[in-house]
């Protein structure tokens, strides 16, 4: 009796389109039933895995052109602004020997960034060369190659640690100042509101850059710069931070006494 059976499965498992390796083929087979709980447990994972999600910070803005750096180590990671731009995703890093298309901030270049470059900006964006102010000899600029170098005009930097200097802008500054001239100050203002103290750049270069914003070439930002030169104070190179000095500043960050 077992024969006929046996013979019947046969049949069965031609019709069924079974395969060699014995998995189900040929048919879209109707999922089996959840076991009792297995609902409420993919429930309270769905719940918890929404809940995870509402706390991961939000992606970061995707900026419009691209802005980058050489990174040479050379300055205090902690301090380093250009560094915590790019764990941000809003900076790229170069390597050295790398080629960038766009304007390259350079503190050997022999122009200087003007709206006239907006193009260049809003096609290839801007890079710069974090290196250390101390360190400008030994930093290989030959390595970091670009067809568009650049220098800023004069500005004043808000950065802890060349507050109130001029032209020592840190990596943030730089790129802020940049697309402030060339005319992309909402994006200026992205990368400067990532710092505690980022907006009191646009403050204090405030005049000046709308200035320069305002002329349409290099020779006119050039004339504007020396304008405010011949106009401004000058400085004794006193460092307010001397105690030594035998002078006496007040706290720029609070207000003065009457």
């Amino acid at each position: 009796m077992g024969k006929p059976t046996a013979g019947r499965q046969q049949q069965e498992g031609k019709g069924k389109g079974r395969g060699a390796s014995g998995v189900l083929g040929g048919e879209d087979w109707p999922p089996l039933p959840p076991a009792a709980g297995e609902e409420e447990e993919e429930e309270e994972e769905g719940e918890k895995g929404a809940a995870a999600a509402a706390f991961l910070p939000p992606p970061p803005p995707r900026l419009p052109c691209p802005v980058a750096m050489w990174d040479l180590g050379q300055c205090d990671r902690r301090r380093c602004t250009g560094r915590r731009l790019v764990r941000k995703g809003l900076v790229r890093t170069l390597r050295l020997g790398q080629r960038f298309g766009g304007l390259v901030l350079s503190p050997i270049a022999t122009r200087c960034v003007s709206p006239a470059d907006r193009q260049v900006v809003a096609q290839n964006g801007v890079a710069v060369i974090d290196c250390s102010w101390a360190k400008l000899e030994e930093t290989p600029f030959h390595k970091m190659r670009g067809s568009q170098p650049r220098q800023l005009p004069y500005l004043v930097a808000a950065n802890p640690v060349n507050y109130g200097r001029p032209y020592k802008l840190s990596c943030v500054e730089a790129f802020a100042a940049t697309f402030c001239i060339v005319g992309f100050s909402d994006i200026a203002t992205t990368l400067l509101k990532k710092f505690k103290w980022g907006m009191v750049f646009l403050d204090l270069n405030r005049d000046l850059l709308e200035k320069y914003a305002a002329c349409s070439c290099e020779d006119e930002v050039l004339r504007v710069e020396r304008e405010y030169l011949a106009t401004a104070p000058e400085e004794d190179g006193t460092d307010p931070f001397d105690v030594d000095s035998g002078k006496e500043f007040c706290n720029l960050n609070r207000p003065a006494r009457g």
